[in-house]
């Protein structure tokens, strides 16, 4: 389908700038509400026929992620008194419809209630800008209740999950290798395994067909659409409205503004880098946690000395990378963790930390492969993860024994948002188009350490109890130095002095720029926010549709 075609001096109810989790979906129920949309994306629109198993192309050549060889450069920092240095994937995030959705590990973890308001509950914490959401649970439960069923949610209610209105659509995943051993442990320890919820199929849905368990899924497109990107279950629907435009290989530069402060048009970086401009009544950023500010920063003007929509200053602040930990284990008996999806199994007696360990956090621990052996050409390059020979035919015999024979236990945990940790404008490196590179400055505070650390020793107890024979353990004990989860620098709030923009996602600033991603999150998530984005994406389109109907925007 090819939609619709406007021109860039026509006027459009909305340009939507980003097809990801929350662009996608927003753009597609505008569209569907009757609105003229024109959806900017920087990267191709890929098919399923497009994706294959190219693990080179994939974790060697970027061919679905930026950097900078394909003139996006990043830099990072730990402290702002550091000078930040080149660096590849710091903000890691793809470049095509359907955005990191298109290769994400499909792992779908609904906000519990406490998420909404811990600070409130557990107490504000010193050096932080912890607060409260201005929302709560259920005002965002109907949400991702359309997130399970419109996007596509395989799964079974846990024993710890929050209330739900409808159940899965899909049955869980079966249970994978490295899934059978964390359920061993955990059972031997009194602790409890349960189905993962996952935005991949296990039976057919939507008219889309059930995961065939290739073993190529994190980091891949899915070459049968039983993943449930944004590519294959909202773009279709937004083509077939008539009222919408698709526009790949545009790269946009700034958001402009009008004599009254509004939002007027948007600038872009088009094939053959043709610097254009579309028109539109009202203006939706959906570019992800680190180029969303970016683009407001970018978008400077005399009345917007600081960047657009920034008379807080919190544009770019805040930023939350969640945290992670990683314990491999050597099993005497053949795991083929690499088989299947990523994760099929998930511990979440550690969601809270309560009664409180003497620092703030919590998140679930899953199983899957080691990330250094996920697939044979990873694990063919990688050095061993456990004591033995470094070369010659015993240590290929060790490596031929690790990719079988080896489960990893990771933790996914909180983040705290810091004014430290951010996204500003690199004043001396410039990207392919001449825009100052993204600056990434980013310490975890202490106990996002402390956190990290107890997954850690707890996957270590799991990976004992399961009957490993060697373990390795990691966690960045030295602060994190990139992610896949921008998320919190452009937070929502009621107070306009505090946060980006509002509860309904309009910028405080600016009444007809609405902001819905990684962005709008006002803590951390436990480790898995994707699903939390998405929903956020449903309740967003629905007030902005309110808006346009009452002619408030």
């Amino acid at each position: 389908m090819a939609g619709a075609t406007f021109q860039t001096r026509e006027e459009v109810d909305f340009v939507v700038v980003g097809s990801g989790a929350a662009g996608g979906i927003i753009a597609k129920e505008l569209a569907e509400a009757g609105h003229s949309v024109v959806q900017l994306e920087q990267g191709p629109h890929l098919q399923a026929a497009d994706f294959r198993h190219d693990e080179w192309g994939t974790f060697f050549n970027n061919d679905l992620t930026w950097n900078h060889r394909r003139g996006r450069p990043q830099t990072f920092r730990k402290t702002a008194g550091e000078t930040a240095t080149l660096r590849d994937r710091v903000c890691n995030y793809a470049h095509n419809v359907g955005g990191s959705s298109l290769h994400f590990s499909g792992n779908f973890w609904r906000l519990r209630p406490i998420d909404f308001m811990e600070a409130s509950v557990r107490g504000t914490i010193p050096g932080t800008n912890f607060v409260d959401w201005p929302i709560r649970y259920e005002d965002l439960e109907p949400y991702y209740t359309r997130v399970d069923w419109e996007v596509g949610v395989s799964g079974l209610q846990g024993p710890w999950d929050p209330p739900r209105s409808r159940d899965y659509p899909c049955p869980p995943m079966a249970v994978k290798g490295s899934d059978v051993l964390l359920e061993r442990g955990a059972r031997a320890l009194g602790y409890t395994a349960y189905p993962a919820p996952v935005a991949i199929l296990s039976q057919p849905h939507n008219g889309r067909p059930a995961c065939i368990h290739c073993g190529f899924c994190l980091g891949f497109g899915c070459e049968v659409n039983a993943k449930s990107s944004t590519m294959i279950t909202m773009t279709p629907a937004a083509l077939a409205t008539g009222n919408y435009e698709l526009r790949t290989h545009c790269t946009v530069s700034r958001v402009e503004t009008d004599e009254s402060g509004r939002a007027s048009e948007v600038s872009y970086f088009g094939a053959g880098d043709n610097e254009q401009s579309q028109r539109a009544r009202a203006v939706v950023i959906c570019a992800n946690g680190a180029e969303t500010p970016r683009l407001l920063l970018l978008s400077d003007s005399a009345r917007f000395p600081d960047g657009l929509a920034n008379s807080s200053g919190f544009v770019g602040r805040n930023l939350m990378f969640n945290g992670y930990s990683e314990v491999a284990g050597l099993f005497p008996e053949p795991v083929n963790a690499h088989k299947g999806i990523p994760a099929t199994r998930v511990v979440h007696d550690w969601y809270e930390l309560d009664p409180n360990p003497g620092f703030y956090g919590g998140g679930g621990i899953d199983g899957r492969h080691p990330v250094r052996s996920g697939t044979p050409m990873e694990s063919a390059i990688a050095t061993s993860m456990f004591d033995g020979p470094t070369w010659g035919s015993e240590f290929k015999a060790r490596l031929r024994q690790e990719f079988t024979h080896t489960a990893a236990f990771d933790g996914h945990t909180t983040s705290l948002p810091l004014d430290s940790n951010n996204i500003t404008l690199d004043p001396e490196l410039r990207d392919h188009w001449g825009r100052p590179a993204l600056r990434c400055t980013y310490m975890d505070h202490p106990d996002d350490l402390a956190t990290m650390r107890y997954f850690m020793d707890r996957s270590v107890e799991l990976m004992e109890a399961a009957g490993a024979i060697e373990i390795h353990a990691s966690y960045p004990e030295t602060g994190q130095e990139g992610s896949s989860h921008m998320l919190g620098t452009c937070r929502m709030g009621d107070d306009p002095a505090t946060s980006v923009i509002d509860r309904f996602h309009r910028a405080h600033d600016v009444p007809n720029l609405f902001l819905c991603d990684g962005s709008s999150m006002v803590t951390s998530s436990r480790g898995q926010p994707t699903m939390t984005i998405m929903a956020l994406a449903f309740r967003a389109a629905e007030h902005i549709n309110e808006f346009a109907r009452r002619n408030e925007i």
